[in-house]
């Protein structure tokens, strides 16, 4: 078993650009002169190790063209301020925003890269008074950091994830208003995420159902599902995994995943 993972072909993801933007996306690439859907989102939107994700199997059952937006651990600023990505996602025939996590985003405490949102930049004067015992200079990711700092101080932890609150909700706002298309939201909540830094929440980080419930009326639908239970079944069964990346995988949706919610989205009242 073991030789058979290492031995299979590493999969192609047909790295691909849209118009000005810098970002690559996975392919492959779609023709935007036709009527096609647009699929915003990050690590489940992109599918690693998955031969087919979702927006592709959605491709087959609505039968229009779906172009895979997504970005591994993305959050809301890589898209917010990616012309071309809001440009395309307005001309689409729908939009779907995958509900972003709250951590991965430039806020009043950290700076973020502005593409690779979960790296961590810079914090900001407010977060170094606030912390004056720790070093950031040790901190590259986003999540790493978070833990750290909760660990340090639970009491000085909520000012922080009181602030990342308010920021996704503003920034959320700001990305479906910039969005004139027909557009829809896609929750993945999981209770029980098998990466590290689970005692920072479940996923996605420090979003609630409130926060997700107030973005409803910019929307014309909000589908939840939740893969915790359909994950823990298949493990990493249909992923093309290297040997040593199997601990990476086993974090990420598998292909059974991504095929209920392609099911599941073909079924709401924008596509049905």
């Amino acid at each position: 078993m073991t030789y058979e993972r290492m031995a299979q072909p590493a999969l192609e993801y047909y790295p691909c650009t849209y118009g000005a933007s810098k970002t690559l996306f996975r392919g492959p690439k779609k023709d935007r002169r036709t009527p096609y859907v647009a699929v915003i989102g990050g690590s489940e939107t992109y599918g690693r190790y998955v031969e087919r994700p979702f927006s592709e199997l959605l491709e087959d059952k609505i039968g229009l063209p779906c172009v895979n937006f997504g970005q591994m651990n993305a959050g809301v600023d890589v898209f917010a301020a990616d012309a071309t990505v809001l440009d395309m996602a307005s001309e689409a025939d729908m939009t779907i925003v995958q509900v972003l996590p709250a951590h991965n985003m430039s806020n009043r405490f950290y700076h973020v890269h502005p593409r690779r949102n979960d790296r961590f930049l810079k914090p900001s004067a407010l977060m170094q008074n606030l912390f004056q015992d720790v070093d950031f200079s040790e901190f590259h990711f986003t999540r790493h950091m978070l833990v750290t700092l909760k660990a340090c101080s639970p009491d000085k932890f909520r000012m922080i994830e009181q602030e990342l609150s308010a920021a996704w909700t503003a920034r959320m706002r700001l990305l479906l208003t910039r969005i004139t298309g027909r557009k829809m939201l896609l929750w993945l909540p999981d209770e029980t995420p098998p990466t590290h830094g689970a005692e920072l929440g479940p996923e996605p980080l420090f979003v609630s159902e409130r926060m997700v419930d107030d973005l409803r009326p910019l929307v014309e639908d909000v589908l939840r599902y939740d893969p915790a239970q359909t994950r823990a079944n298949a493990g990493i069964h249909g992923m093309k995994v290297p040997e040593m990346e199997v601990p990476v995988a086993k974090q990420l949706l598998p292909p059974a995943c991504h095929v209920e919610i392609a099911e599941k989205l073909a079924g709401v009242a924008a596509f049905a």
